[in-house]
């Protein structure tokens, strides 16, 4: 079995930032794809496909980037440890577990019970058991190797900002603000890119000001906090006045790849980039300031 994530590391670290991709990863256990009542290509449905390959060039800029091997659907570190849903399992769950998140209501817990669609994944129930293990193997050595990263460049830097990195179908987007046109095929005037930054708690305005502007700058619409504000990734490790900041980025998947196939489109080259062009922009940002915060 292949290792759950990797961290693709620069030679040297030059840039205070740290970048994630959660839910790119695709390689689909064997045990998931027997248990589950859909078929592989259905089940990427809640992949964020791609978008590990859309920042693959942090390292070369001199940032790391950690990017999940695990599907999405087989377990989610964009959550709590144990949001889940105790419909989805046979035995009952222990005290610790929340069962009353918004997200467990919605079907997308740390084991989630649909694909971004609606439709059911699991023919039977899960035992409490093998979403422990799921959480044992993936989601804590993931989060693990993330903190790490976080704290080793905050030592070295004085603060450090994580971009977390994904990606939003096109169908159910708001309009860009005065129905501006989009980039690379996406569907006319809806967003490009949302910027989460929990309503302004999760990082230094600066931050995510910066990353508006770029955005801006290629030509893409911007819309913050709506419809995603960050999850859980955001909200944990955003602790500006600790010196660590967290921004999380969606990119309209139709700028980029056929939704419909799984395939890349010829905008993706050209969108990788530019997102070279924001890693190495964020630099731009008042490096001091942020380390006095």
């Amino acid at each position: 079995m292949s290792p759950p994530f990797e961290v693709l590391a620069p030679a040297r670290q030059t840039l205070p930032l740290v970048f994630a991709s959660p839910h790119s990863g695709r390689v689909y256990p064997a045990s998931l794809l027997a248990a589950s009542r859909l078929d592989p290509l259905a089940l990427r449905k809640s992949e964020d496909c791609f978008v590990d390959e859309i920042f693959a060039a942090a390292p070369e800029c001199g940032a790391p980037l950690i990017r999940a091997h695990f599907p999405r659907v087989y377990i989610d570190p964009n959550r709590e440890p144990f949001e889940l849903d105790p419909a989805m399992f046979s035995d009952a769950l222990p005290d610790y577990v929340n069962i009353r998140s918004p997200r467990v209501a919605s079907g997308l817990g740390t084991v989630a019970r649909i694909v971004a669609d609606g439709e059911p994944i699991y023919r039977d129930r899960l035992r409490f058991a093998e979403a422990a293990r799921r959480i044992a193997t993936c989601y804590r050595p993931y989060h693990a190797t993330l903190a790490r990263l976080l704290r080793e460049t905050r030592q070295h830097f004085g603060f450090a900002i994580l971009v977390d990195c994904h990606s939003m179908p096109s169908v159910g987007l708001p309009a860009a603000r005065g129905g501006k046109p989009v980039r690379g095929g996406a569907a006319a005037g809806k967003v490009d890119t949302v910027l989460g930054d929990c309503f302004g708690t999760a990082c230094s305005p600066a931050v995510t000001e910066r990353c508006e502007a770029l955005l801006q700058g290629f030509g893409y619409s911007v819309a913050r906090n709506h419809p995603y504000a960050g999850g859980y990734t955001t909200r944990h490790y955003g602790r500006p006045r600790d010196g660590v900041h967290a921004i999380q980025i969606e990119i309209n998947r139709a700028l980029y790849m056929d939704e419909r196939l799984y395939e890349r489109s010829a905008h993706l080259p050209v969108l990788a980039a530019e997102m070279r062009q924001l890693i190495l922009g964020m630099a731009d940002l008042d490096l001091l300031q942020l380390a006095a915060e």
